[in-house]
């Protein structure tokens, strides 16, 4: 049942071919036959989560069941859920119990969802190889040596060892991306304010987006179906009308106009990985496509545009974790001067300690206008590039990273190593628009991945490249030896 697609789970589950109770206890056995292997999971409420397969059974065929009645799926641990413990996989939240639902996770139980827990990710979501986590680093299951991606690498680890039919998990500069590529599976960061990010804990306000992670394209439209809409009580939520991602990425591809970006495509691309990204292209064409060169001509500023605006954006996000109101707290503290210093300087990693004074430097009064206010105008320069590159082609294909998976602690004593990992995907949480990332071969029996990059709401034309070339490919349905 694990190698099913969430549409094929489906169609079992309504054809009483296996119940969800059954369904769900095959996950959770596979979580705890595989998971201390990759370490994954965080939190896991096994029983509520057979409690709600049981509640699911007796509704599932009725007309009154929403689409996903039945599936279970994992979150990734940056979404509040009512009752279980919400970490962001730090220190400083390790015994928060989150009071209520995140919308993401009330729209996904509400379309029928089983949640089986919590994933593991890079603390506060700053990372690109999830081994900030205070719970110590997952595991690629493609090779338990090398790192899964970041921030959310246990969702994407998950996803590869088949361990639920979905997951959850956030992008703010290329966390569900990135990590999708590493693994094998199918990442999408939908438009900003697609996806509400109400009880989803902030890193970067104006950058992260919440967005699904799965074994293919149409799982993912699955899930984007029930996580998308407008939300009142997020301020950032767009009023957009959601049309029918599963219909629309059913249509052929004929005439779809693919941009390449000469930016991305130099000698500096590895040639192993420019290979395998020229032989999905050519299947792309083969489809219908039409194959066209862009320029990008600022996206090299991308990198340090995004690491002056996300650590700001950081910075004041995480003056709310003092341990006063919850969260950690240092223990026989002197003075108040003494309680804040300690319980920051104990509960952050070193990670979220870099980024949050980066942040505090660039948004500083003597800093403000030299980087901050710059950084904001480059920004809005990426995105116009994009937008005038949207003039010519529907899409943008790209690689998703620069390389594969890396080996575990490879890139510790380097962060500024780590942060170019972000290099093709930054630019798009920058500029506000879509991106998916799908399996496009592998290099050194690891994955790559393919990025196709949409304008504002273009999901269903993403997806529905991705759908049709997953359509002729396997590449989606390889499952790593041990985890099979």
């Amino acid at each position: 049942m694990h190698t099913k697609t969430i549409e094929q789970l489906i169609q079992g589950l309504r054809a009483k071919e296996y119940s969800s109770v059954e369904l769900t206890q095959h996950f959770l056995d596979r979580i705890a036959k595989h998971d201390p292997a990759i370490n994954t999971v965080i939190t896991l409420t096994a029983e509520q989560a057979l409690q709600e397969a049981a509640a699911a059974d007796k509704i599932i065929g009725s007309k009154d069941a929403p689409n996903l009645t039945g599936i279970p799926i994992l979150h990734k641990d940056i979404f509040c859920t009512q009752g279980v413990k919400t970490s962001c996989a730090s220190k400083m939240l390790d015994n928060f119990i989150a009071p209520y639902d995140a919308t993401v996770v009330s729209k996904l139980r509400n379309a029928g969802t089983i949640s089986m827990g919590k994933l593991n990710m890079d603390e506060f979501a700053m990372g690109a190889s999830n081994e900030t986590s205070f719970y110590g680093a997952s595991k690629n299951p493609w090779d338990l040596e090398c790192v899964p991606g970041g921030s959310s690498g246990g969702s994407a680890a998950a996803m590869a060892a088949r361990l639920a039919a979905g997951s959850t998990g956030t992008d703010t500069g290329g966390s569900t991306r990135q990590p999708a590529a590493f693994c094998g599976i199918t990442g999408l960061k939908p438009t900003y304010g697609l996806v509400s990010r109400w009880g989803m804990i902030a890193y970067a306000s104006s950058l992260d987006q919440g967005g699904p992670m799965a074994i293919s394209s149409e799982c993912c439209a699955h899930l984007l179906q029930a996580m998308a809409g407008f939300d009142p009580k997020d301020s950032t939520s767009v009023q957009h009308e959601i049309p029918d991602y599963l219909a629309d990425i059913k249509r052929p591809i004929k005439g779809l106009k693919i941009g390449l970006p000469k930016e991305f495509f130099t000698e500096k691309l590895d040639t192993n990985i420019a290979k395998v990204i020229d032989t999905a292209i050519k299947e792309l064409e083969k489809l219908g496509a039409v194959i066209k060169e862009v320029s990008l001509p600022n996206i090299h500023l991308a990198i340090p545009t995004y690491y002056i605006i996300a650590p700001a954006e950081c910075s004041s996000n995480l003056s709310r974790f003092d341990g006063v109101r919850y969260g950690y707290r240092c223990d026989d503290a002197k003075d108040l001067v003494d309680f804040y210093e300690r319980t920051r300087s104990e509960g952050f990693g070193t990670e979220v300690k870099r980024r949050i004074l980066i942040g505090t430097y660039v948004l500083s009064s003597t800093s403000f206008e030299s980087y901050y206010r710059k950084a904001q105008k480059v920004r809005k320069l990426i995105a116009n590039e994009y937008l005038n590159a949207f003039k010519e082609v529907d899409i943008i294909a790209s690689p998703t990273a620069p390389e594969v998976a890396f080996k575990l602690g490879a890139k510790n004593t380097n962060p500024v190593d780590m942060y170019l990992r972000d290099i093709y995907t930054s630019s798009v949480n920058l500029a506000g628009i879509p991106a998916v990332s799908i399996p496009a071969g592998f290099v050194n029996n690891l994955p790559v991945g393919l990025q196709l990059i949409g304008n504002f709401f273009a999901e269903s034309t993403i997806l529905n490249a991705a759908h049709q070339y997953q359509l002729v490919t396997d590449w989606h349905q390889q499952v790593p030896t041990a985890f099979v």
